[in-house]
């Protein structure tokens, strides 16, 4: 797979938009690991190539451990690996990733509600679109992963 275009460089106003946002959740408050988890839970469930190996290697970089991250698709059955709060934010980032097919019900809402305040809320669902964002711009525009160019040297 070859790279359609550069899109950052297509549009760089666009992409510095979309970078703006990422840098504000980085220090938003919400924890850093538990949203580098849902950008990678939300980039398995689309199928993102390029977003599911960056986020992977960040997490690893942190020092999360593989048991985790193999775990990810299956968190729900996981229990105890995943705290609490991870829980919450990897329900709520599944529900808003597929929306289209089932909507939010007041339980979804309810269920996040019960962990995280309304700004914590917020700024889980920017984090939210915003993977589901670079998602589609990797994807439509085929992104070459890091361990598949790393192949290709």
């Amino acid at each position: 797979m070859t790279d359609r275009i550069d899109y950052t460089q297509a549009s760089p106003e666009g992409y510095k938009s979309l970078t703006n946002a990422y840098l504000y959740l980085q220090r938003c408050g919400l924890p850093t690991e538990l949203v580098d988890l849902v950008y990678l839970r939300v980039s398995l469930i689309n199928g993102c190539a390029y977003c599911i190996d960056m986020h992977a290697r960040e997490l690893r970089a942190r020092g999360v451990a593989d048991d985790k991250l193999a775990l990810l698709p299956t968190w729900r059955e996981a229990g105890p690996l995943y705290t609490a709060q991870e829980r919450a934010a990897l329900a709520w980032a599944e529900r808003l990733t597929l929306v289209a097919q089932a909507g939010v019900a007041d339980a979804d809402y309810d269920a996040v509600a019960a962990v995280f305040n309304a700004r914590e809320i917020a700024d889980l669902s920017y984090a939210v679109c915003l993977i589901n964002s670079f998602n589609r711009l990797a994807i439509a525009f085929h992104r070459t992963p890091q361990a598949v160019a790393a192949l290709q040297v």
